[in-house]
């Protein structure tokens, strides 16, 4: 009996066995990306929500400010002032949106002036009004200095130094205007009279900047004959014009490396 051979049948070599490692491998990235994504979109939601409400509070457009009552559906209906679930703000005056420190700061400056130059008010050669935020203490011309002159009398030092004492614990902006008739005057040292109000101006600052007034706190400004309070066709009105004003302006703030103490500004209030 013959024998036979058997013969093994051999399979193929698969060449692209390669695939199942890539499949693999680009399984385990997609859920390496997805555990990712998951993670970085945890508050996405929140964050959306708040996004989206900053986004309306600063962008939307001004609303009645009278309450209304969403019903069912969302659909607005009519005000019922019986609904305990409805609340209505209050309207605020302006006026109770200043500043309660700097208030109480003016009422103080004002009433401490007051008390003060109380014999110099009652003669009228001193008023003291404030104005929103600010203190105005007007000084008559003719307290202060001689006719024609930008130096102080010696009488005069003793109020402006009771004026510096109490503004030196305040850091507010000091203006101290100078004002004059409609007299013209014509020498070599004031050729006009925004020079005479300007020195005038300029030798307060110099005296309340030595008195411990912080330099950078004061300002002089010369107005001359241009802003007159009173007629100049009585001798009563000009005297009147002829005076000195320091504003303590408690609403502003000294702005940083302000230049110079002494700013001489010659305006015609054009």
């Amino acid at each position: 009996m013959r024998s036979q051979r058997r013969h093994r049948h051999e399979e193929p070599e698969n060449h692209e066995r390669w695939l199942v490692s890539y499949a693999d491998f680009i399984t385990l990235l997609f859920a390496f990306f997805v555990v990712l994504y998951s993670i970085s979109s945890v508050n996405e939601g929140k964050y959306r929500v708040l996004s989206d409400a900053l986004e309306a509070a600063f962008r939307a457009p001004a609303s009645s400010l009278n309450p209304v009552n969403v019903g069912k559906g969302g659909q607005p209906t009519a005000f019922d002032p019986e609904n305990s679930l409805m609340i209505e703000l209050p309207r605020v005056p302006l006026a109770h949106l200043a500043p309660k420190q700097e208030q109480v700061d003016v009422d103080k400056i004002a009433g401490d002036i007051e008390d003060a130059l109380e014999s110099l008010i009652d003669q009228e050669l001193v008023s003291v009004n404030k104005d929103g935020l600010s203190v105005e203490i007007e000084l008559k011309s003719r307290i202060l200095y001689s006719s024609g002159s930008a130096e102080l009398a010696r009488s005069a030092e003793p109020i402006l130094l009771q004026i510096a004492d109490i503004i030196r614990g305040f850091d507010y902006p000091v203006r101290v205007e100078g004002y004059t008739d409609n007299v013209s005057i014509n020498t070599k040292q004031f050729p006009s009279n925004w020079e005479l109000s300007a020195a005038r101006a300029s030798s307060v600052v110099r005296l309340i900047a030595g008195a411990g007034i912080d330099p950078l706190q004061l300002t002089a400004s010369g107005f001359g004959e241009f802003r007159p309070i009173a007629n100049n066709d009585t001798e009563q009105g000009r005297a009147d014009n002829r005076r000195v004003v320091l504003v303590i302006d408690a609403g502003e703030t000294l702005r940083p490396g302000a230049a110079v103490a002494e700013d001489l500004v010659f305006s015609g209030g054009l």
